[in-house]
């Protein structure tokens, strides 16, 4: 293609230049070009890591014989035989550093990484927690405006929990807490585990329920689909449902919870939910046969006022603007899921999405520092 000062420019470049000049002369960038000078920072909201201690206690009681039958702890053995992944797991610096400068990453939100300190031996989980949350918080004082975090609770230990959130957010100042959804069958909508979410609400601590294997369920793994393709989507899915028909944000509501991978594909159901609420709202029986709990407000209310989802994994404008539409532009955060899934294609496909310039700032930065407290 000739300029007008007669030069060459080939539409093949990948380099910075080549990004503002395609800008200058109107044309789209290509495929994978990740816009090097976008208006927004880019917080990627789903970021997993672990560290060696936890993952020696997993695939210990895994081999032991004496764990429960639990897909999601013979997930994290699946996870601990493929090097090159822990390997970007376990960093929290320089290496994930550099992945990020690849894919144009100003700021990663450290998760502790599925299935975390919930399926270890029972009273593992919550010295573990603490260790996570120290290696967490020092991997943000060395990079302080390239990591947050948040922190790990083993809801096994309610107490434990509590302490360790109050110290973790309170003292350490990681920006919310994130539970690897069931734990050994047991979800945080029973109302044992309330006080966990009595104490985030009190400190101001959004909590991520981030995807596992499903509990006992071989169903999925014959077929499959224990990961991303059925298992981890339903199980959240239970799991955010249950808080809202358990009654919790009518007790809490100024908690926050958080959801990946477009909120689970739960906003495209908003419609039926509030249709079909009755089948549990209000009803006798449920629960192990507590008294009845009746909401306050349709399911819908619930994903408008105390519910956010991020992007994590799927990078496919039209369900982001209809979750944008549906929930409302300010409840859509943008995440990568690194190391899981990662390109720069992923990146460019944000860049170049038909957004106002509000929005995809909303989208790519301003959400996350409104949700999870950030600098």
């Amino acid at each position: 293609m000739k300029l007008e000062d007669g030069s060459e420019f080939g539409l093949k470049g990948h380099c910075k230049e080549d990004y503002s000049l395609r800008t200058r002369i109107g044309l789209a960038p290509p495929a994978g070009e990740i816009d090097r000078s976008a208006p927004y920072k880019r917080i990627a909201t789903e970021e997993a890591w672990t560290f060696p201690a936890l993952v020696k206690a997993q695939v210990e009681y895994l081999e032991s014989g004496e764990a429960p039958r639990d897909d999601s702890l013979k997930m994290a053995g699946m996870f601990s035989r493929m090097p090159s992944l822990q390997q970007m797991l376990q960093d929290v610096g320089d290496l994930r550093l550099a992945h990020m400068d690849e894919y144009g990453i100003d700021r990663q939100l450290l998760l502790l990484t599925a299935p975390g300190v919930q399926v270890v031996r029972p009273g593992e989980g919550t010295p573990l927690a603490r260790e996570a949350n120290d290696i967490a918080a020092e991997a943000c004082r060395n990079h302080p405006d390239r990591f947050s975090a948040l922190a790990a609770f083993d809801p096994r230990d309610v107490a434990g929990s509590v302490k360790e959130i109050e110290r973790a957010v309170g003292t350490l100042g990681l920006n919310g807490a994130v539970l690897n959804s069931h734990f050994q069958g047991h979800y945080i909508d029973e109302r044992e585990y309330f006080p966990i979410l009595e104490a985030l609400e009190a400190m101001d601590a959004a909590l991520y329920i981030h995807p596992t294997a499903p509990f006992n369920a071989p169903h999925y793994e014959t077929r499959g689909f224990y990961g991303a393709l059925g298992g981890f989507p339903h199980d959240v899915w239970l799991h955010t449902m249950g808080l809202i028909f358990s009654g919790a944000f009518d007790r809490f509501p100024k908690l926050r919870l958080v959801i990946g991978h477009m909120g689970e594909c739960m906003p495209l159901q908003l419609y039926r939910f509030d249709w079909m609420q009755g089948n549990a709202d209000g009803r006798q029986g449920l629960r192990g046969g507590q008294d009845p709990v009746k909401l306050k407000h349709p399911v819908s209310h619930y994903f408008k006022n105390n519910i956010w989802i991020t992007t994590s994994g799927v990078a496919w404008e039209p369900a982001i603007k209809f979750c944008m539409d549906v929930l409302g532009p300010e409840r859509v955060l943008y995440a990568m899921d690194y190391p899981y899934q990662q390109s720069s294609d992923e990146v460019a496909a944000y860049d170049r999405m038909e957004l106002s310039p509000e929005h995809k700032k909303m989208l790519m930065e301003d959400n996350a520092r409104a949700v999870f407290r950030l600098p």
